[in-house]
């Protein structure tokens, strides 16, 4: 039993695993200090009546998130039951895409905060295809999904380009290239390339049919073919990290750049390379968006996907499965939140609380082990 434990604390998830029940601790607690009743019955002195109903407004939060992310047994008909967890992964889906693509870089050791703007450059790119160009689905689907993966990978290729060639820091490079980004499509969606006629707002065409992703499980649900994408991409990118002679690269230039060098690798041309892939699954999450989720392009077709994307990285190690767990959780709390406000009246913030809470933590695994006393057994000297 001791040597089972002694495995499961040194697991690679463990901590991570601590850190959303710890998160989820400190969102009970906010929950608890959130409740009107609870409060007044603090108020009153009545310390028995205040843990009464902060335990019952934490379980019914609780129990309106989940019903709102993954099964709604409250729903009258089936479909309306099993629609929690198909809002879930349709969430998840752009969520894992832009996991991924951190992921590849930060195994590298590029900080890459450019997922934003990588994420509308594909979405970009798709867009005007799949506005202009009315072809055969099996045929104008793929031409626009890997035109989204060209205009991700070109911006992101970019920044691999700068810093070979000049040194420029990645990290100040894609966060300037973020606001390059959202200001340009800003401004393309009032010129005559995107923005839709007879109207004054910044808003596209929609998306010809032909150039959508077919929906799964038909209309009634919103998850669709970019969902079978994103797994697809974790597979490979499990296999380009731990199988392929390019993915050797790109560990390596991550565990010590210098040592790289020495051993053959060119450092510039292996920045370019991770740079232009984690861009291209940055596209790749901005074609799930723009011809799956959302049918025309707007200034907000990004989202708060790029910013999630960093955490969900960190939460799954930068390893695919990981980041595949993390961006299906992250995908439930955001399927969530919206009907556990409605249901419990719980501010949605309480979930950006969460969020923010598993950022601290993962950031801080010494903290974690603190919390949960976890720390490493000194043995006893015999005497």
């Amino acid at each position: 039993m001791k040597l089972t434990w002694t495995k499961i604390k040194n697991a690679n998830a463990f901590v991570p695993f601590l850190a959303i029940v710890a998160s989820f601790i400190v969102g009970g607690v906010l929950i608890a200090f959130s409740n009107a009743d609870a409060l007044a019955a603090l108020e009153k002195g009545d310390v028995g009546g205040f843990f009464s109903y902060s335990g019952w407004g934490i379980v019914n939060a609780y129990d309106a998130l989940f019903r709102g992310s993954v099964f709604n047994y409250q729903a009258p008909e089936l479909a309306k039951m099993f629609k929690p967890i198909t809002e879930t992964l349709t969430f998840a889906t752009p969520l894992t895409l832009a996991g991924l693509a951190l992921a590849v870089s930060f195994r590298s050791g590029l900080f890459n905060i450019g997922a934003p703007g990588q994420i509308i450059f594909g979405a970009m790119f798709s867009a005007w295809w799949g506005i202009n160009v009315d072809l055969p689905i099996w045929v104008n689907l793929p031409l626009a999904i890997l035109l989204g993966i060209i205009g991700g990978a070109l911006f992101g290729g970019l920044v691999g380009f700068l810093k070979a060639t000049t040194g420029a820091n990645e990290v100040i490079l894609t966060i300037m290239l973020n606001y390059v980004a959202s200001l340009l499509l800003a401004y393309l969606l009032k010129t005559p390339l995107f923005q839709a006629p007879h109207t004054i707002e910044a808003i596209s065409l929609p998306i010809k049919d032909s150039a959508r992703y077919p929906m799964l499980l038909g209309d009634q649900f919103r998850i669709h073919l970019g969902f079978i994408m994103m797994l697809a991409a974790v597979w490979f990118v499990h296999w380009l990290l731990e199988r392929s002679s390019i993915g050797f690269k790109f560990r390596a230039l991550g565990h010590n750049a210098r040592a790289a060098k020495v051993a053959g690798i060119n450092i510039g041309v292996t920045y370019v390379a991770v740079m232009a892939v984690s861009g291209a699954l940055a596209g790749i999450a901005g074609t799930t968006q723009i011809l799956g989720t959302e049918s025309v392009l707007t200034p907000g077709v990004a989202g708060s996907y790029g910013i999630d994307a960093i955490t969900v990285a960190l939460l799954g190690r930068n390893n695919p499965w990981g980041v595949l767990a993390a961006g299906i959780l992250f995908g439930g709390l955001r399927a969530g939140a919206v009907n556990m406000q409605s249901s419990a009246g719980v501010p949605v913030d309480i979930v950006l609380v969460v969020q923010s809470m598993i950022v601290l933590f993962i950031a801080a695994p010494p903290l974690i082990k603190s919390i949960f006393r976890i720390g490493k057994e000194v043995p006893v000297e015999a005497k």
